[in-house]
């Protein structure tokens, strides 16, 4: 098995691929990447067993076959050389495998590419077509939000929920919570999964926003393919818990203000904030915000005052300064509104103006007990 391809575009397809791989492996054959070739296409594949990754790139071949290649040699090797065109002679008996170049050549030992996991079968599944600006939206505006406690492994993922009405997007880790509707995107079943963040994140790198995507799933497995890629990844398995609940509908305190100036007066106060509970406190009186923060075991503390839009009763609330950072950095309308009933009740986070009309965008911050 004979083929020859440039050396930074089989960089660049390796490198979109190379995520999937985990630093260290209980299967040896999982620190590699499997190249086959058919026809002039070489088709490369990583996985984790719970990722899969694959990508498809021209070549000059004149015979099919597959090996299993060490990836962290050839990504090293790629990345130092120019871009040229490169030789790699695969010898099929003991898969030692050769990279010729214009000054020198390079061995290494690979595998047996029929040693390489294969793809789980998707059976009986539902297939939707979906745009890619949607699915980049989706991740950037949830994926932050989703948890990392592994006694909660449903609340590690992005819950997708897909109707005949509009598709949703939500993730939680208990103290603040995203949801991301669209209703330009439709599905003829009504169906709901958890995505893990790993694939979220290969996606998030991968996809441009321009493209169509093709998603086929079922009760355990998804499969995105999109251009000339397809990433194929296990589902949580779990109910997730009732989101809707958690949501306060009455909302009559509402403070509307500039985002960045918001975000920045909240940046510098929360220097001064205690910092195991990162507590920053908004005092709303009249038309006047008053942000402040302190830590009473070093003595430091901090107070801003910002003019803003306020309709409600005067108000005393506390939140975890890097919860509401995190909400402020991922929506980019000029004005947000934060709307709230109580000091012990969540604060609804949401952007003024929309980039889409078709989305919806609503983020959910848990309050802290304030220090009297």
């Amino acid at each position: 098995m004979n083929f020859i391809v440039s050396s930074a575009t089989l960089l660049r397809h390796l490198q979109n691929i190379s995520g999937v791989l985990n630093s260290s492996n209980t299967l040896p054959i999982l620190d590699n990447f499997k190249f086959s070739i058919k026809g002039n296409k070489l088709e490369i594949c990583a996985t984790d067993l719970e990722t899969t990754m694959i990508t498809k790139v021209e070549v000059q071949s004149e015979e099919d076959g597959s090996v299993a290649v060490p990836a962290k040699m050839v990504l090293e090797v790629l990345k130092s050389l120019p871009d040229q065109p490169c030789t790699f002679k695969v010898n099929g008996e003991n898969h030692k495998i050769e990279i010729s170049y214009d000054n020198g050549r390079a061995e290494m030992s690979g595998f047996n590419g029929a040693e390489f996991p294969k793809l789980p079968k998707i059976e009986n599944q539902s297939t939707i077509k979906i745009s890619g600006e949607i699915v980049s939206n989706a991740i950037n505006r949830t994926l932050f939000a989703a948890g990392n406690d592994e006694l909660r492994p449903a609340m590690s993922g992005v819950y997708c929920e897909f109707s005949n009405n509009e598709i949703i997007f939500v993730a939680t880790d208990a103290h603040k919570l995203v949801r991301y509707k669209r209703n330009d995107a439709k599905s003829t079943d009504s169906s709901d999964f958890i995505l893990p963040k790993k694939p979220l994140n290969m996606l998030k790198a991968n996809l441009s926003g321009k493209e169509e995507i093709t998603l086929e799933y079922n009760q355990s497995n998804a499969v995105f393919t999109f251009n000339e890629m397809k990433l194929v990844c296990r589902l949580i398995d779990g109910k997730y818990p009732n989101y809707e609940a958690v949501i306060p509908k009455e909302n009559p305190n509402v403070l509307t203000i500039d985002r960045l100036q918001f975000l920045n007066s909240i940046k510098r106060v929360s220097i001064f904030a205690n910092k195991t509970t990162h507590q920053i406190k908004l005092k709303l009186v009249g038309s006047e915000l008053s942000l402040s923060a302190e830590d009473t075991d070093f003595a430091n503390a901090s107070n801003e005052r910002l003019t803003c839009n306020y309709n409600g009763d005067d108000l005393e609330i506390g939140f975890n300064s890097r919860f509401i950072v995190e909400m402020l950095n991922n929506l980019d309308s000029d004005e947000v509104q934060l709307a709230m009933s109580e000091p012990s009740r969540a604060g609804i986070l949401t952007p003024i103006t929309k980039s889409s009309e078709n989305e919806d965008v609503l983020m959910l911050v848990m309050p802290v007990m304030l220090n009297r």
